[in-house]
């Protein structure tokens, strides 16, 4: 794949791509002087994997003919696809006027070079028809599936092909992990990387690192040195039971019916962003999200307001802080004769039946000694819930369809939402009763390098999943 040309990517003094890596994308062989078929380069954050595989293919584009399928789990618009990285590549190295760059695919106009975007969970059927694939370029690979691999093996068969497999390693469990690391098939070419092989990190960015060095080491190894985590026990929502949740209805046969609501997490601070949620019954079908000053409530309340509308839902929202205004606001605007309602959630309040005893505690506890506050109680039903969606895909147990929650693979920030609800950790108050990290806890970790989302979407998740009891104060199991 014009080996030659590559070799002398920055060599004139100009833009370069990172030259520890060179050797890893030439060498023709593996350690066992087998023909490379996969290669395989992983590890922590800020370490150029992405930037690279995104220059290494731009050079070979311009050099000879190729195909290249760039695919990642979840892909719903071609923002979320590495079309930006390979863009930003493009213009980097000057080559804009060689290139014509669509909306859904990049060709080089003298070798004919093509890539095309693909997300392998909706697409993974139309993925087996495409033909005269050069290279299958796996992005956040971390989410790949035995069974998607399984499909794209076979369908990658031209002579001389190959698939980039680039992650951040997640959990040690995960397929990609235990298969192109722990045992990797015949022709695998294996890297790690870490920030200490960037040679284009910025004196910020290390001061960064070290920040989270210093303040937890454990979680500073698995964020910039890639090393995997068992499957959380810490987390109040394990990876593993979302995961089993996206299309879940569609595999368990369940049609979802119910109410419809709009979760609404109101933007706290300047960094903050205002998220939406939307559900039917036990189903998330869309998100939004957006930045917004506190001075902007009106603004934000209306287009709330107006997704709950359009998808004839109540709207929940988080009542707490700025939020505490959004009722009034929503008042106003249901003068133009459409009236939505909408509940206040106040996530620091009493919980909701405070003397029944919660089902999964040992020994039994009833809700008010259980639960510091409505949060922790809303956050451990879907949990509860999320628990129930894995057992009853994985291993067939049977739930009532009310006590179960799925996600739609369609829905937009679809990989943010994981990553989000599989971020708050338990916690406990002085009192001894359960808690859900606090954004204030894990905005600290993002300030010291800890690089844990704002659970913006994931509250919002919670609220629009939930049934608000009686008392308003918090949600009961639907």
């Amino acid at each position: 794949m014009a080996t030659e040309a590559i070799a002398g990517i920055g060599h004139n003094g100009g833009p370069t791509l990172n030259p520890i890596l060179q050797d890893f994308w030439l060498t023709p062989v593996n350690d066992n002087q087998e023909p490379v078929r996969n290669r395989v380069l992983y590890g922590g954050r800020a370490s150029s994997k992405s930037w690279d595989a995104a220059g290494f293919a731009v050079f070979l584009a311009c050099n000879v003919k190729i195909k290249v399928l760039c695919a990642r789990q979840f892909q719903n618009k071609i923002e979320e696809s590495v079309y930006s990285l390979l863009v930003t590549q493009i213009e980097r190295f000057g080559l804009r006027r060689q290139f014509r760059i669509l909306d859904n695919k990049i060709i080089h106009k003298r070798t004919g070079s093509e890539f095309i975007f693909y997300g392998l969970w909706r697409h993974i059927s139309e993925i087996k028809s495409l033909e005269g694939i050069d290279i299958c370029w796996l992005e956040e690979a971390h989410a790949l599936t035995e069974e998607q691999w399984k499909v794209l093996e076979p369908t990658i068969r031209k002579q001389g092909s190959q698939f980039w497999i680039i992650f951040n390693p997640i959990l040690s469990t995960d397929f990609a992990w235990r298969r192109f690391v722990l045992n990797p098939p015949p022709g695998t070419l294996a890297r790690q990387i870490n920030y200490l092989e960037n040679p284009f990190l910025s004196d910020t960015m290390l001061r960064v690192i070290e920040a989270a060095w210093e303040e937890d080491e454990a979680e500073y190894q698995h964020i910039y040195l890639g090393i995997p985590r068992d499957d959380d026990d810490s987390v109040v929502i394990k990876r593993s039971w979302v995961m089993a949740a996206i299309d879940a209805h569609i595999g368990l046969g369940i049609d979802p019916s119910g109410s419809r609501r709009v979760g609404f997490d109101v933007a706290d601070s300047g960094a903050d962003k205002n998220a939406l949620v939307a559900a039917t019954g036990s189903l998330a079908t869309w998100t939004d999200m957006w930045k917004a000053g506190e001075d902007e409530l009106l603004k934000s309340a209306t287009r709330a307001r107006d997704a709950a509308v359009q998808r004839e839902a109540e709207l929940v929202y988080d009542s707490i802080g700025v939020g505490a205004g959004v009722g009034a606001k929503v008042n106003e605007l249901n003068e133009d004769g459409i009236h939505i309602r909408h509940i206040g959630f106040n996530a620091g309040g009493a919980v909701a039946n405070p003397d029944a005893i919660y089902a999964r505690s040992h020994p039994a506890k009833t809700n008010k000694d259980m639960f510091a506050n409505a949060k922790a109680q809303a956050w451990w039903n879907i949990a509860d819930r999320f628990r129930n969606t894995f057992n009853a895909v994985e291993r067939g147990v049977e739930f009532d369809p009310a006590d179960l929650i799925f996600i739609s693979s369609e829905i937009d920030n679809l990989a943010l939402l994981i990553d989000e609800l599989c971020t708050p950790k338990r916690d406990f108050d002085n009192a001894g009763k359960v808690k859900v990290e606090s954004k204030k806890d894990l905005a600290r970790a993002n300030r010291k390098g800890g690089a844990k989302p704002s659970p913006n979407l994931a509250d919002a998740f919670v609220m629009a999943m939930g049934t608000v009891s009686r008392k308003l104060t918090a949600f009961d199991v639907l």
